[in-house]
């Protein structure tokens, strides 16, 4: 694909060298750039993608794309101006020449170099155009918000593989195309990995796209240029305020998502929640609620429940579940009225939801002797913390409760002692213990969470930082039928101390210690 296709809407402010210089391959990695490669110089958080251009032509791009600089000096560092940094040289060959096309992708030289206003939607637009545009070829469907958004996109993908729709999933957990899986690194994946999968996903012949849309990937313009069938907002509470400063910014970012809906979308809201009528306001997407206690399109209330399951009423027809809770009682209603919004018939819509089982890692229950039910959630912010004890709470009321939890180091600390003090209302006993303290003490942020509990709540809390030993002890100092909730790691299999990820699965320090008391 020629240069000038690629970056026509990518708000070009000035480019040197050869604008039709072929491209076969596009990446904001300078160590994934080969000869041919259209290297795009972002600006990162902390990270300046212009201290590698230099490798990048080194490594044979045939064109750099970054963006002008806010001073004449670049930051200290590779590539910097301190460093002896001088803006790419494209070969002075004519556009179309012989010498162009073969100066494209050799090693030390380059063919073309991009100068852009804004290095991060640049890199979005880009890699939208250079992979064919292929969100426009899916029903892409978005959601955002503080919780559900794992739960409901992984249910979404199922129920439709179950109508027999060729599907994919991008993920928290993981990222599918059909039923192919990969790994995926964060919540919403950078713009040229995020494009190439969509653009698997339609040689794939998947019909549609489930994916979930963080507040940092908003605000980072990862998602710029993709073009969203609906867009769901499940709820808004604390999170992510050591990136955002403040929690209007970080409802602002959210609101950016449906700011950006095109006229043909339709967004999704939650009416119960105070914020969702806010995120709408300057839509041009057509609107449509669901509630389980305001007005709304769509309603749904709860009429039974137990550790089994739940009994649903939606829009006046029952349907049984195999999720419980009032959080997933939403994430279901969420669900079925996408379905509605993509064309599934309500019948087929709730038959398809009876049969959803809960994604990995959100209220798995593991099954021990004594009568023990240890339950593994990814609950990792106040309010999901008291969504899962409330459940439990309300689903087994004479069982003791026990919560094991820790909170991830070098990330918002203002929720620390708000989780303290969800647990210490909900659970007859509490262990405080290590989640990912990455290069924070954990005996630190643990008395940050201290700080939250009542005298009352303190005198029935253990603190052991060593999270498997934490969790082996309060197995073993578990009464007959308690129910043991390790919330903060879900899907997780690893923990990150210091620098270092660890394998870490808690499903296998369960069954092992299961399998210890068993055996006494």
């Amino acid at each position: 694909m020629k240069l000038s296709e690629i970056i026509k809407d990518c708000g070009v402010l000035s480019i040197q060298g050869n604008p039709d210089v072929e491209i076969t391959s596009l990446t904001n990695d300078s160590r994934r750039v080969q000869p041919g490669s259209l290297f795009i110089a972002v600006n990162g958080c902390g990270n300046d993608g212009r201290q590698y251009i230099s490798k990048a032509i080194e490594a044979g791009a045939a064109a750099v794309l970054y963006e002008a600089p806010a001073s004449p000096v670049l930051p200290d560092g590779e590539g910097s101006a301190a460093a002896g940094f001088v803006a790419p040289n494209p070969v002075p060959a004519p556009a179309g020449s012989e010498d162009g096309r073969r100066a494209a992708g050799t090693p030390g030289r380059l063919a073309a170099a991009v100068i852009v206003e804004d290095s991060r939607k640049a890199v979005a637009l880009a890699a939208d155009a250079f992979y064919g545009h292929p969100s426009g070829k899916l029903q892409l469907v978005g959601i955002t918000g503080t919780n559900g958004k794992t739960t409901t996109v992984t249910l979404l993908y199922h129920m439709f593989r179950h109508l027999g729709y060729e599907c994919g999933l991008l993920s928290t957990i993981a990222n599918y195309v059909g039923t192919r899986r990969s790994e995926t690194a964060n919540t919403t994946s950078d713009p040229v990995t995020l494009n190439a999968l969509l653009a698997e996903m339609v040689d794939a012949g998947c019909e549609y796209c489930f994916m979930e849309v963080s507040s940092i990937g908003v605000e980072q313009q990862r998602i710029a240029g993709l073009e969203f069938r609906a867009a769901i907002f499940s709820n808004l509470t604390h999170d992510h305020l050591d990136y955002h400063g403040s929690f209007a910014e970080y409802l602002r970012c959210k609101k950016c998502f449906f700011d950006g809906l095109s006229a043909g979308a339709t967004a999704i809201i939650n009416l119960d929640d105070k914020h969702g009528e806010v995120m709408v306001q300057n839509t041009r997407a057509h609107v449509v609620g669901y509630a389980c206690r305001a007005a709304a399109d769509h309603t749904a209330r709860i009429l039974e429940e137990s550790f089994e399951g739940m009994l649903l009423k939606i829009d006046g027809y029952e349907v049984w579940t195999r999720l419980i809770g009032a959080h997933n009682a939403y994430n279901l209603l969420a669900i079925y009225t996408t379905a509605l919004v993509l064309g599934i018939p309500a019948g087929e819509a709730l038959v398809a939801l009876s049969r959803l089982e809960s994604a990995p890692g959100r209220l798995e229950t593991l099954r021990g002797p004594k009568g023990l039910s240890v339950v593994i959630d990814y609950a990792h912010t106040p309010d999901a913390l008291e969504n899962v004890l409330k459940t439990l709470r309300d689903v087994s009321p004479t069982r003791p409760l026990y919560c094991l939890f820790g909170c991830g180091g070098d990330r918002d600390k203002t929720k620390r002692p708000e989780m303290g003090a969800v647990a210490g209302r909900f659970a007859d006993r509490i262990f405080l213990t290590s989640d990912n303290s990455r290069t924070e003490r954990t005996e630190d942020i643990i008395e940050d969470i201290k700080r939250g509990l009542e005298p009352a709540a303190m005198a029935r809390t253990v603190c052991i930082s060593d999270r498997r030993e934490a969790i082996r002890t309060a197995l073993l100092l578990a009464p007959k039928g308690t129910t043991l909730l390790l919330a903060g790691k879900g899907h997780e299999t690893y923990q990150i101390l210091g620098t270092v990820k660890h394998p870490f699965d808690e499903r296998e320090i369960v069954l092992d210690t299961f399998k210890n008391m068993e055996s006494c």
